[in-house]
């Protein structure tokens, strides 16, 4: 297996980036689908210095193409390749080797850092162990496969000596900026969270969304996973299982609170909030807080308060921290470039999680049928804690794409270990079975941390 001795940071990002494009020797990203998000992520490093997607793969290979032409002049001209080695002499030659396989990219010579920009689970932990083994540092977008494995995929790239990080610009990434400032400066935080940017609807389905999705040029099924509160849940596990934060009850609360009330109402019930306990992730469906992130904190130091009160920021005890923005896949060339330049990563999950994303059913399902991916007909994801995924037998999230029902299930129902059986097959149930048996051995259980 390959090993990296990791950069020490010195100077800023871009400092090392400007230097990087003096010296000739930008940080080769590689690059594992070209839908919408991969289509950003070419055309904002086309933008950059020091930095560049040097080998890019996608099932349609054509859409590498279209998203290069989107990109412009400012990005290598595309060549097809097929396998490692035609890949790493394309990109030696200076062009852009476009592949149908993520594995050309992960295993060819001339590539740095890898990022998964496909939202496929399985697709995530194929990419994310090819990646790995390789001695490549590795971006993961796929939110939805690290709320699943993240923490062995951790483990695993820390034993290889290379970065395995969230990708910044998402919700998770972004609020964790605001974590890390907030505990930098020693206080308590009661709530940490996003607001939720579209229409809530829990049994929400893609036939309903061919327009709406069209028209902003996505899939409708990644557009359905917004809407019906997937990626939402699936978010906010992901904050948890990286900070030790944890839901405060199943599903959340995502109360109507608005900035200027998070403090307000993200705080202990015997203070006139919502909360059972300090400590939680959790969203807002008010207008105005979307497409930003907040972190509600507690300084009870009388001289904190009277600064914090003659900054104009209120009278506390609790003060709300608020980033009124995320720039999604904008941002995922930083931290590409922080791996690679300075062996940092943005955000990676504990090696023990807090929370578990686990799925309601959205209509009855019947013994026999195999259920759909995410976003789709069959369920929907739900935020639980761990504690409360493992006394149900509560089946992931990530696990639940090709799964087969053995009990009937009725709308609104878990979908469980004795209900579904995953497919056995796929790369994600066994690294999760693994990740679990490895939890279970060392009898590990969650700390929750305020």
């Amino acid at each position: 297996m390959l090993t990296k001795t990791l950069p020490q940071p010195s100077g800023s990002l871009a400092e090392a980036l400007e230097l990087r494009q003096r010296e000739g020797r930008p940080v080769r990203v590689g690059l594992i689908g070209a839908g919408q998000m991969g289509t950003d992520i070419i055309v904002q490093t086309a933008l950059m210095q020091g930095i560049e997607v040097v080998a890019a793969a996608d099932a349609v290979a054509d859409n590498v193409v279209t998203a290069r032409a989107i990109a412009g002049e400012g990005a290598r001209a595309p060549e097809f390749a097929q396998g490692p080695s035609a890949t790493a002499s394309a990109i030696a030659r200076g062009r852009l080797a476009v592949t149908s396989s993520f594995r050309d990219v992960c295993l060819a010579d001339g590539v740095d850092v890898v990022i998964d920009a496909t939202g496929n689970p399985n697709v995530g932990a194929e990419v994310a162990m090819c990646t790995i083994a390789a001695g490549k540092h590795m971006v993961m977008m796929n939110v939805e496969a690290d709320v699943t494995i993240g923490p062995y995929l951790s483990a695993r790239a820390a034993e290889a000596g290379v970065v395995y990080t969230l990708g910044a610009g998402d919700e998770p990434s972004s609020t964790m900026e605001l974590v890390n400032f907030v505990r930098g400066l020693g206080y308590p935080i009661i709530a940490a969270g996003k607001g939720k940017n579209n229409a809530f609807k829990v049994d929400a389905t893609p036939d309903a969304y061919v327009e709406e999705a069209t028209r902003r040029n996505m899939n409708p099924r990644m557009l359905v996973e917004f809407v019906d509160g997937s990626k939402t849940m699936v978010e906010m596990v992901a904050l948890a299982n990286a900070t030790g934060l944890v839901p405060d009850l199943p599903g959340m609360h995502g109360p109507a609170a608005a900035v200027a009330s998070l403090h307000t109402v993200f705080c202990p019930r015997e203070e006139g909030g919502l909360l059972s306990r300090k400590g939680v992730v959790d969203f807002t469906v008010a207008r105005g807080v979307a497409p930003g992130v907040f972190v509600v904190a507690e300084m009870r130091h009388p001289r904190l308060r009277e600064r914090m009160n003659d900054l104009q920021l209120g009278e506390g005890p609790y003060y709300t921290f608020f980033r009124p923005y995320h720039l999604t896949s904008l941002e995922v060339p930083l931290s590409a470039a922080a791996a690679v330049l300075f062996g940092q990563s943005h955000m990676r999950p504990l090696p023990v999680p807090t929370a578990e994303v686990g799925a309601l059913a959205k209509r009855d399902l019947a013994p026999g049928e195999t259920l759909d991916a995410i976003g789709e007909y069959c369920y929907r994801g739900f935020a639980i804690s761990r504690v409360d995924a493992l006394a149900r037998s509560a089946l992931p999230l990530g696990l639940a794409q090709g799964a087969k029902v053995t009990r009937s299930i009725a709308k609104g129902d878990y979908l469980t270990y004795h209900n579904c059986a995953p497919d056995e097959r796929q790369t994600i149930v066994q690294l999760r079975r693994a990740q679990d048996e490895s939890l279970s051995r060392q009898k590990c259980t969650p700390t929750f941390v305020g």
